[in-house]
């Protein structure tokens, strides 16, 4: 059967989604546009087609054992010059994001690895691209927040076409949905910029 490229996210709602997929275009970022807007729980990762079954069954008790939460989004942080991304802060919902990251790549399941770099919830919105081009997207972005209750994540499998298309998503086992707080637009009046 071979290999597949798989990862596991949280997918960024619409609007929101959209709305940053096309700033991240706008940019100059190539990818964009074959990557949904999402929270990285899983980084690609190269496995047997054969063990999906096995995968899929693993994810189902991660999410099983997760419970909804509020995620949000605000302003902007930049791994540079360590990696060339610019990204988009997740401001609550980063612990939650840190506990599934953990139970999917546990050294008892299926999609057990190490991770190059320190686990750090994002959403990307720009990388690979000229200096000039990530200054504009961290000042552009500094002021943008979006939230919405989180209540799943979703398994993808990367195409030959470079494009992440979503194989399923793996809903959160407990019933309580988390109410976001009241009085929240997509921007600020003033923005207040962090770099992580």
């Amino acid at each position: 059967m071979g290999t597949v490229t798989i990862g596991v996210s949280i997918a960024v709602p619409e609007p929101h989604g959209t709305l940053l997929q096309q700033r991240r275009a706008a940019f100059g970022d190539a990818a964009a546009h074959g990557i949904p807007t999402h929270v990285t729980l899983l980084p690609p990762t190269e496995v047997e087609a054969a063990d999906l079954p096995a995968i899929e069954a693993h994810l189902i008790e991660v999410a099983e054992s997760g419970r909804p939460f509020p995620m949000r989004l605000s302003g902007t942080g930049t791994f540079r010059p360590l990696s060339p991304v610019v990204y988009v802060r997740v401001a609550e919902g980063a612990d939650a994001c840190t506990w599934l990251q953990k139970q999917i790549r546990d050294g008892s399941g299926p999609v057990a690895r190490e991770l190059l770099f320190p686990y750090h919830p994002h959403v990307t919105v720009a990388h690979g691209i000229e200096e000039e081009a990530m200054d504009r997207a961290f000042e552009s972005l500094a002021d943008y927040e979006a939230e919405w209750p989180c209540m799943s994540f979703a398994l993808y499998e990367q195409g030959e076409d470079a494009v992440w298309r979503k194989l399923r998503d793996f809903a959160f086992g407990a019933p309580v949905v988390p109410q976001p707080r009241k009085g929240r637009g997509e921007r600020r009046e003033k923005p207040q910029t962090t770099v992580s």
